[in-house]
């Protein structure tokens, strides 16, 4: 299917289609959701790791622009996908990662603060739990949890992004806010919880 070549204003699908003849076009398209996708990654599997990943992303996606759907204005989901396989193969790390955030959020004791350092403890413990709640889900739940709490993607878009039914990503997101719910019941950490869990 073809469509207008664009300008700066065109939708993703145009701007794709236009970079088939004129590669330099792709760039529009990393200038709109690069800070979107380092912000996911960031978050997925640590900052030490997103620049690359993001890089690796959308060198992925300039690869394969010839076989994006046009039917698609919006290349953000399609983005999350290649971002979310990506992790993937990082997924060991993922978890280690969380830990390190865990220890380097860790602020040392003040003397004379004794309030401000339970609060702190407090804060690291309901971060623990919830780093390793998340953890401990299968990879496809966790990856249909985080891309609807964190990046707000409906569950269409999770479809598009993961390449799977809109009925799998329904099922996946019931059973990871079911898993997690369970680890975290009667703690704080659960308020916390639900607190980012709801913004679809």
């Amino acid at each position: 299917m073809s469509r207008r070549p664009g300008s700066a204003a065109a939708d993703d699908a145009a701007v794709i289609e236009s970079s088939w003849q004129e590669p330099e076009r792709f760039a529009v398209l990393f200038d709109r959701h690069a800070r979107h996708i380092y912000r996911y990654l960031a978050r997925r599997a640590g900052r030490q790791v997103a620049d690359d990943l993001a890089a690796e992303t959308f060198l992925a996606a300039f690869a394969k622009r010839d076989r994006y759907d046009l039917s698609h204005a919006d290349a953000r989901p399609w983005l999350y996908g290649i971002a979310t396989n990506l992790v993937g193969q990082h997924r060991r790390d993922e978890a280690r990662q969380y830990r390190i955030r865990q220890a380097a959020a860790a602020d040392p004791e003040v003397p004379g603060h004794a309030d401000r350092v339970a609060a702190d403890v407090t804060a690291q413990a309901m971060r623990a739990l919830l780093a390793e709640a998340l953890a401990a889900l299968p990879a496809g739940d966790r990856d249909v949890l985080l891309l609807i709490a964190w990046e707000q993607l409906t569950y269409q878009e999770v479809s598009r992004a993961l390449a799977i039914p809109v009925g799998t990503v329904q099922s996946r997101l019931h059973r990871a806010r079911t898993k997690v719910r369970q680890v975290l019941a009667g703690t704080d950490a659960g308020a916390a919880y639900e607190e980012i869990t709801t913004n679809e």
